[in-house]
C-alpha cells in the first residue's frame, strides 16, 4: 500500500529525513517510535503535504501513485489521513460543517454522490456515539475550548466519517487519559483493522500499542529507520530506553 524508499526531506534548509525507507502492506499496523528530534512528525507531515517540507530525494508509492505528485486534498482523496499531534482549532466552523465538506468534496473527486444533510448526520451522530463523544460537540467549532482529549476523540470521529485507507497518527495517545486512551484504541481499531487498511501509529510510548496491537515496530533516529521488530520491541523500549536498545 505504501512504499517509501530513500527519503530525504529539509525544513528550513536543515535536513531532517536522511535516506528513510518503509514498507507498509495493506491489513498492516506499523508503530513508529524514537527519541524527540528523530523526524517522526516530520514524516507523517511530508507524507500529509504540510507546506515547509521541502523532498530533496527518494519517492512515495501510495496504492500505485506517486504521492509526493499530489496535492494535499488529492493525497486525503486518495485515502490518506493525517491524526495530528495537536489538532488545530477552526474558529467560526463547526464540526458539521466542516466535516460534510470534507467527505463531500472527497466523493466528489472519486465520482460519488455526496451525502444528504440528513445521511451525513446519521453517519455522524453514529461516529460520535461509537467514541463515546457527546453529538452535541459536533454543533461546536472545530476544537475550539476541546480539551486534549476531547480534541484526540473528535480526530477519530472525522476518521471514521472520512473512513481512509491509510492513517498516520501522530501521538495520537498525547493527552488522553485512562479511559479515554481505551476508547481511541478501540476506535482505531474498530475503523481501519481491515485487510484493504493500514495505520502508522507514531508515538512516544508503548501505553497504545496495549490496545492497538502493532504488527510491526519500528525505530526511527536521526532522519532514518536503525531498528525494525514485533510488538516485543516496544516493551523493551518502553522498559530499556532507546540508548540501550539501539547500541
Amino acid at each position: 500500500m505504501l512504499l517509501i524508499q530513500d527519503l530525504h526531506a529539509e525544513i528550513d534548509g536543515k535536513e531532517i529525513l536522511c535516506g528513510l525507507s518503509l514498507t507498509v502492506n495493506a491489513g498492516e499496523v506499523h508503530a513508529i517510535m524514537g527519541p524527540n528530534g528523530a523526524g517522526k512528525s516530520t514524516l507523517g507531515y511530508v507524507l500529509g503535504g504540510r507546506p515547509g517540507y521541502e523532498v530533496t530525494a527518494g519517492s512515495v508509492t501510495f496504492a500505485g501513485r506517486d504521492l509526493l505528485a499530489l496535492a494535499p486534498h488529492e493525497r486525503a482523496a486518495a485515502g490518506l489521513f493525517l491524526g495530528f499531534q495537536y489538532p488545530v482549532e477552526i474558529p467560526g466552523v463547526s464540526n458539521v460543517q466542516f466535516l460534510r465538506e470534507a467527505l463531500n468534496a472527497q466523493r466528489g473527486s472519486r465520482g460519488e454522490k455526496p451525502l444528504s444533510g440528513a445521511e451525513f448526520l446519521k453517519l455522524a451522530r453514529a461516529q460520535a456515539a461509537s467514541l463515546q463523544m457527546d453529538a452535541e460537540m459536533l454543533k461546536r467549532p472545530v476544537n475550539v475550548g476541546f480539551s486534549g482529549g476531547e480534541k484526540k476523540r473528535n480526530e477519530m470521529v472525522q476518521m471514521g466519517i472520512v473512513n481512509p485507507a491509510l492513517a498516520i497518527l501522530d501521538e495520537t495517545d498525547s493527552g488522553l487519559d485512562i479511559d479515554a486512551l481505551r476508547i481511541v484504541g478501540d476506535g482505531i481499531n474498530r475503523i481501519m483493522r481491515a485487510p484493504d487498511k493500514a495505520v502508522i501509529l507514531i508515538t512516544h510510548y508503548q501505553r497504545l500499542l496495549d490496545y492497538v496491537k502493532p504488527d510491526v515496530v519500528h525505530v526511527l533516529e536521526a532522519g532514518r529507520i536503525t531498528r525494525t521488530g514485533g510488538a516485543e520491541l516496544a516493551v523493551q523500549l518502553e522498559r530499556d530506553g532507546y540508548a540501550a536498545v539501539t547500541a
